[in-house]
């Protein structure tokens, strides 16, 4: 395998981060075994389960069932590792060579072989439905230069790229059935070559998958099969696990925590993640094309009172988009919004803005989202400031923020964060990003910035690049970050071998059934 130490920092986060706490009752855990059906409660339907046309960071727990990725992350680092590619090289800044494990088939039959493999990344990056054109920016051609190899061109030096396939960009969907779908888009005939093949959905109740019987990797997965079943209602939901119609949920909110551990079957994991809940903003549309109308949002918001409010404390008051113990992380551009309410009104007034002025921001209709609403409006409301939520389910709110309908002027959601940083501002925070919903410009000196921490593998050129990029997007105010929040995800006894990882988004690789 040819992997390089030097990049291994690439992606690294601190161990402070990395640490992760079980809670609750713990349970023994024996060798593993197949079989049995993991039932899981997941808060939202998903937008697609086609990963080059989905529009929500939650669609990930469904897609990481039925797709593997060209490099996988390390759940306590993100550093990438090898996956469908058994490894790669840069052989010189602007070449990647991708080495394609051999004899793998996608659920179809389909040899997911080098030709396979240019097929989804030229549709990834050029596609005219590909929502993630943004993470493949950097690639000006790729090349099969062998059965099971691939090579990319790069038309700048992009250090974050074995990172970047770790995400949807990597995600494998079989070209047979893309050739095959109506559209080509296979959003509700899903087949990749994942350890779990697609068997149904139905909207907005339950997605159901099998066991991938030709899987490449030995003795994985375990269970028989997962079945996925879409519960909005949180409280609902957890307490399907305490009841044992369901065996695990996540993203639950840090309310439930202090209950569900009361129960005597089941076992609480929690631990810090790189989701952090924000409010999008549209800035290519009144009030938020006005710089000081954004800024005065930002010194609007008391976070630190949010945290304790809306997530019981399990949480970090966001400033930024990483939190403190990431290694990219700038102290200084933490500071540039404190609380400051007066501050944020005599913005205001600069702006022009009549004070008590309704703003429409788009949100979710779940309890905990409208007690998030509720603790924003009080706040905004002493800066002057009056806001109107408008609520839909995830996937079709998310669609009329992002999407053509450019619905609202911002958006309270949540950036479920990426393996690479890099990543993370690229896709919001450049002029045809998709969550950059106005699709509007941003400053020369941002773009430049972006590509800067990709050009270098050296970790400090990348920590000084990365300053430049946190302290554009927060000085420009394209964000209003409100807090990291942690991973909290409940099971019964049942269940064994999960594992927490970084990006708080549920991956099953080790998952089995106990009786």
């Amino acid at each position: 395998m040819t992997m390089t130490t030097r990049r291994e920092v690439m992606a690294l986060i601190s161990g402070a981060l990395a640490s992760t706490t079980l809670g609750g009752r713990a349970f023994a855990e024996g060798p593993p075994k197949k079989g049995g059906t993991l039932r899981i409660s997941a808060p939202a339907n998903p937008s697609s389960l086609d990963p080059a046309t989905g529009g929500a960071g939650s669609d990930h727990a469904f897609l990481f069932t039925m797709y593997d990725t060209l490099t996988e992350w390390e759940f306590d680092t993100l550093k990438p590792k090898p996956g469908l590619a058994e490894s790669w090289k840069f052989t010189d800044p602007t070449t990647l060579v991708l080495n394609i494990r051999a004899g793998i088939t996608f659920h179809d039959g389909t040899p997911l072989d080098a030709e396979a493999v240019r097929f989804n990344l030229e549709r990834n990056r050029s596609d005219a439905k590909s929502n993630i054109k943004a993470d493949l920016l950097s690639v000006a051609a790729v090349e099969v230069t062998g059965p099971q190899q691939v090579t990319l061109k790069l038309k700048t030096p992009d250090t974050a790229l074995p990172g970047i396939l770790s995400d949807r960009a990597g995600m494998m969907v079989s070209p047979t059935a893309l050739k095959a779908a109506e559209g080509g888009i296979v959003t509700r005939k899903p087949v990749g070559a994942g350890a779990y093949s697609f068997v149904s959905w139905a909207d907005g109740e339950k997605i159901v998958v099998k066991r991938n019987e030709k899987y490449w990797k030995p003795e994985r997965p375990l269970p028989d099969a997962i079945e996925i079943s879409i519960i909005p209602e949180l409280t609902t939901g957890a307490r399907s696990v305490t009841a044992g119609q369901n065996d695990l949920i996540y993203q639950l909110p840090p309310r439930q925590k202090v209950i569900i551990e009361r129960a005597s079957s089941v076992k609480v994991v929690h631990g810090p993640t790189l989701y952090v809940l924000q409010i999008f903003l549209n800035w290519a549309k009144p009030p938020f094309d006005n710089l000081k109308v954004r800024q005065a949002l930002n010194f609007a918001i008391d976070r630190e009172s949010f945290v304790k409010a809306a997530l019981a404390g399990l949480a970090e008051p966001a400033y930024m988009n990483l939190p403190k113990a990431h290694w990219a992380y700038d102290a200084e551009v933490a500071k540039l919004y404190p609380y400051d309410p007066d501050r944020a009104r005599k913005l205001l007034a600069e702006a022009g803005f009549k004070e008590g002025t309704p703003i429409e921001l788009g949100g979710y209709p779940d309890q905990d989202s409208v007690q998030r609403q509720e603790i924003l409006i009080e706040q905004l409301r002493k800066a002057g400031i009056g806001v109107r939520f408008v609520n839909a389910p995830i996937a079709e709110a998310s669609a009329a923020f992002f999407g053509a309908e450019k619905k609202g002027a911002g958006l309270l959601s949540a950036w479920t964060g990426r393996p690479d940083p890099s990543l993370t501002y690229s896709l919001m925070f450049t002029k045809d990003a998709y969550y950059n919903a106005g699709r509007a410009p941003v400053p020369g000196e941002l773009e430049a910035a972006i590509k800067e921490s990709r050009a270098s593998e050296d970790i400090e050129v990348r920590r000084k690049a990365f300053s430049t990029v946190q302290r554009l997007v927060m000085e420009n105010a394209f964000v209003v970050p409100l807090a990291f929040q942690f991973e909290l995800v409940a099971m019964n006894k049942k269940v064994q071998g999960y594992r927490p990882n970084l990006l708080g988004k549920p991956k099953y690789d080790d998952v089995w059934l106990g009786s």
